[in-house]
């Protein structure tokens, strides 16, 4: 319906703005006088490792689109140029607050010992320690590349830094020319340097721009400048047209290297000359320059934060605890045929995954194992596991997305050595990703063949665990079982699309579910007892869910957000969204969890996703949808989403023109994280002293 008043732009937030603003909510965590100096250089180097894959992305495919000249306007009626203008002016002051804050948090840091090195605060000491330093340790790793004098010059990959240096020329010689040198990623980002009562730390740039001149001692260094390039690294792969995706996948990963430039940093106050050279040079225009007061990799600060010795100035850890509904299970597949079992990561351990994968491939009555792959840690235990499984007789399946962006490589090295201890390794359906976190083991039991199955919002991934926010479920439901069962077929075997008992799936009917579920909450939404509408997301970007929305909330139905990052629904707008509130948390750790709740008339129903309300995740990828049958669980499970909504010390709330303000309430704070990680504490206190104690019996005193 081309004249629908709900498509008008003026009710949709552009994307890439609104994600600009999450990045601005990490950054004020950065900026935060209530946060551990450490902590706050934390969230400052997010704010940066974000900012590179916003530029590799988001900014590089709107930079083919204005080229292209495309003039199709996004839902907020902006076209690819104006989203540009808009990024650029945003981005620039989000970097001059973000150095304005490292410099802030360093000039602090040098109070407690911890200093950053400049090259004009150098003793003799420090000096003569550079020297050889450099001579040692730095020197023979570094190619100095005279960019001018090469034809073709040579490619400078994405991302790396490197040091530019203006050589002299004379009156008979070479005229002045702009050498570069690249730092190999090998090098630390930090040097220690001696220092009596002090820890002081010197950038590897600003050494090797120091010593410069020891690679050039024939001519005169001017000036130098460190600098690194953004390439575009959205690489689109047509896989239903690839005859062997995993030798396509190597090829994606090389080809970024050669992708035009999207962005050029440098260091503050460059000479002129060199700044003039490399933006003529890479082709880029002014916008496109962001000068660096400070280090220019998130893992130079990185590197500080994890340092050894400065504890009193880092969080307090929270070690996971163990989940609550296994602190009295010894056999896990008998507590889990006894019941389903909800875990909350990361405050409660991920172990029972990585235990699960690990007894099926040790056990004799497991026959097979099946498991959907999207991002792994460096050494994944769950790898190990399927490929000890294999070795060991079971039949075992993985499906590798290979599509993971930034996995890639990853992913391929995986496949290969799954493929190796005898696998049978799936790259997915073509033309889609597979992100749904499914697991599928098959044990015979008496006689019996019992299913069991483990879903998540996450990845499985045994190190974020430790870092996001995500909730699994795993159940011997057979319902469930059987339709999981019937994924991996789907999978597979190219199988028709099943007619599916307790799951959605994405691209099939996911998104018409989600529709389904709101309009059934508009139908029993009354005056006296107005429906209620409850989701955690990462991002809400799907135009037919926030018109499904805006009309739940013109129906009467009360609808609560609590979106991450993007949202492009626009809340508070009279007659469309008045009934909408959208909060967002930014904390320890990172919110990745999908949760929805309809209240229904009643008649509660709390589900489950790996999929986010994106268009991407409900046309373009493999997902899941699970309902939570257990009572106890959807109690659970609606108490952590009103705990999100009742935070008063990292929730944020979006207004209208799509900026977000602070929630702040006087009386006592909550804090949402905080308060989950406490009951994951309490429950395991409540359980050890739960433990009957056995005392002897004695005769009384006579």
């Amino acid at each position: 319906m081309a004249n629908n008043p709900l498509k008008s732009p003026h009710l949709y937030l552009n994307r890439e703005l609104s994600w600009l603003e999450f990045n601005h909510r990490v950054l004020q965590e950065g900026l935060s006088e209530d946060l551990p100096l450490l902590e706050r250089l934390k969230f400052l180097a997010i704010v940066g490792s974000n900012l590179d894959e916003f530029f590799l992305v988001r900014v590089a495919w709107l930079k083919r689109h204005r080229a292209a000249k495309i003039r199709r306007r996004d839902p907020a009626g902006m076209t690819a140029a104006e989203q540009l203008a808009a990024i650029s002016e945003r981005t620039h002051r989000m970097v001059q607050e973000q150095m304005a804050g490292i410099r802030e948090v360093f000039g602090q840091l040098a109070n407690h010992g911890l200093v950053l090195w400049r090259p004009e605060q150098a003793t003799e000491p420090q000096q003569r320690f550079l020297r050889a330093y450099f001579a040692r340790e730095i020197l023979p790793l570094l190619t100095p590349l005279a960019m001018q004098a090469l034809e073709p010059r040579p490619l400078l990959p994405g991302l790396q830094l490197h040091v530019a240096g203006l050589l002299a020329g004379g009156p008979d010689g070479p005229a002045d020319e702009v050498v570069v040198v690249p730092v190999p990623s090998q090098l630390p980002r930090m040097v220690a340097l001696p220092a009596e009562k002090e820890v002081c730390l010197a950038r590897v740039e600003d050494v090797i721009a120091t010593h410069l001149p020891a690679l050039f001692p024939s001519r005169r260094v001017q000036a130098t400048a460190a600098f690194r390039i953004t390439r575009d690294a959205d690489v689109e792969l047509v896989d239903d047209e690839v005859a062997d995706l995993l030798h396509a996948m190597e090829e994606v990963v090389l080809a970024r290297r050669r992708r035009a430039p999207v962005r050029l940093t440098l260091s503050a106050h460059p000479d002129p000359r060199i700044k003039a050279w490399l933006t003529d040079w890479l082709k880029l225009r002014d916008p496109d320059v962001y000068e660096i007061d400070g280090p220019q990799e998130a893992a130079a600060l990185m590197e500080i934060v994890g340092r050894k010795g400065f504890d009193h100035l880092k969080i307090d850890d929270w070690p996971p605890q163990v989940p609550r509904d296994l602190l009295d299970a010894d056999n896990l597949w008998e507590a889990v045929q006894s019941h389903d079992v909800l875990l909350f990561h990361p405050y409660e351990s991920f172990d029972p995954v990585v235990k699960l994968v690990e007894q099926a491939a040790d056990d004799p009555a497991v026959l097979a194992i099946k498991q959907t792959l999207y991002r792994t840690s460096g050494d994944s235990p769950i790898i190990r596991g399927l490929a000890r499984a294999a070795q060991n007789g079971k039949e075992v399946t993985a499906l590798v997305e290979l599509k993971a962006r930034f996995d890639e490589w990853r992913n391929v090295n995986w496949a290969r050595r799954l493929e190796d201890a005898g696998v049978h390794v799936i790259y997915g359906i073509a033309g889609f990703k597979t992100h749904a976190k499914a697991l599928l083991i098959v044990r015979r039991e008496s006689q019996r063949i019992h299913r069991y199955v483990h879903l998540a919002t996450g990845n499985y991934n045994d190190r974020t665990a430790r870092l996001y926010s995500d909730i699994g479920l795993m159940t011997a439901d057979r319902e469930i079982a059987s339709d999981v069962a019937a994924f991996f077929n789907l999978l597979t075997g190219r199988s028709e699309a099943f007619a599916w008992s307790k799951l959605a799936v994405a691209p099939i009917g996911l998104r018409q579910k989600f529709i389904d579920l709101i309009d059934r909450e508009i139908q029993a939404s009354t005056p006296d007892r107005p429906g209620l509408i409850m989701a955690k997301i990462n991002s809400l970007q799907d135009p037919e869910i926030c018109r499904a929305l805006y009309r739940a909330s013109q129906a009467g139905v009360q609808v609560r957000l609590n979106v991450r990052g993007i949202c492009c629904l626009r809340p508070g707008v009279d007659g469309v969204s008045d009934h909408i509130e959208v909060r967002s948390i930014v904390d320890r750790f990172l919110e990745h969890a999908r949760v929805f709740y309809f209240r229904n008339g009643g008649h509660e129903e709390v589900y489950l996703s790996s999929a986010d309300w994106m268009q991407r995740n409900l046309s373009k990828r493999l997902e899941l949808l699970f309902p939570v049958i257990d009572p106890n669980h959807r109690r659970r499970l609606i108490g952590i989403l009103e705990t999100y909504f009742a935070d008063t010390s990292k929730a944020w709330r979006l207004l209208g023109d799509g900026t977000y303000q602070r929630v702040r309430k006087a009386g006592a704070k909550c804090r949402a994280q905080q308060r989950f990680y406490k009951e994951a504490v309490d429950a395991v206190h409540k359980a050890a002293q739960a433990v009957p104690q056995f005392r002897p019996l004695v005769r009384p005193n006579e």
